[in-house]
């Protein structure tokens, strides 16, 4: 669909002209237990930071200002015998809608083969926090006192834009999509929200406030772009909850087998909890 590109931020940009997996080689040994440092633009390092990211968006659940990478500035590897890679980044991030200074984070990302990535993460924000938490307040309550359900399509439009009214609707489907490209990153594979196809609020009548979305996730090495239907709920304070169901953009969406995997394709998931 063209202008989405315009609408990924400049790192996964460069992300995306790296070379398949298959193609490159390691210099030295890849002993188990022994750190190897990275290069910081490697795409190793680069797809360890965005999975931090993901998971940074997906629970601190703050859809006026989540965060992107903008640069990583160190980063290592090891391998942990019996469970998988685990990485160690340092990196600047930016904030994912305006492209503003926010600050830095340090991470470590554990890469399992039958579950999703294990982060830990500590961030020091550039932007103030109070003034964060008030803009989500704002837009909270916003959403609770609809009457008729918010609707919107394409966001961005075909030439990347986004118009103001729907910045905040684009932070929300950034919140929810981090949960699924954190569950479904590898080591190998990648994934950026490219656009919301369509949006509708779902209203309630308890205090929280309910979406759905259907969004196009931009998969990294293969430039596949995959359709998935997210039901997001959100309660203020809380880790957003999520259920969705993701197939390849040139298949229809089918029910998914309930299993993670390393590809958005094809898979179906929901979280815990009472929706």
């Amino acid at each position: 669909m063209p202008g989405l590109r315009a609408a990924l931020p400049a790192a996964l940009l460069l992300l995306s002209s790296f070379p398949p997996a298959a193609a490159e080689r390691l210099p030295w040994p890849q002993v188990p237990g022994v750190m190897r440092p990275l290069n910081p633009s490697h795409r190793e390092a680069v797809w360890a930071a965005w999975t931090a990211l993901h998971y940074i968006n997906s629970h601190e659940a703050s859809p006026s200002r989540p965060l992107a990478l903008h640069k990583v500035v160190k980063a290592a590897s090891k391998m942990i015998p019996r469970r998988g890679w685990k990485y160690y980044v340092h990196c600047t991030t930016e904030g994912y809608i305006h492209g503003e200074n926010a600050g830095s984070c340090f991470a470590t990302v554990l890469y399992l083969k039958k579950s999703p990535p294990v982060v830990h993460a500590k961030c020091v924000h550039a932007q103030n926090k109070k003034q964060i938490q008030e803009e989500d307040h704002r837009f909270y309550e916003y959403l609770q006192h609809q009457k008729k359900p918010i609707t919107a399509n394409y966001i961005p439009d075909s030439h990347g834009n986004i118009a103001h009214d729907h910045l905040q609707l684009w932070g929300l489907a950034i919140v929810g999509s981090s949960y699924i490209m954190w569950k479904q990153s590898t080591e190998h594979t990648g994934y950026l929200l490219a656009q919301v196809s369509s949006v509708k609020q779902q209203i309630r009548k308890d205090n929280a406030v309910a979406f759905k979305f259907i969004v196009l996730l931009h998969e990294i090495p293969t430039q596949q772009l995959n359709v998935c239907h997210m039901y997001l709920v959100w309660t203020l304070g809380h880790p957003i909850r999520v259920k969705y169901s993701c197939a390849p953009d040139n298949h229809g969406l089918e029910d998914g087998s309930g299993q993670d995997s390393g590809s958005a394709a094809g898979t179906s998931h929901e979280t815990k909890g009472n929706f």
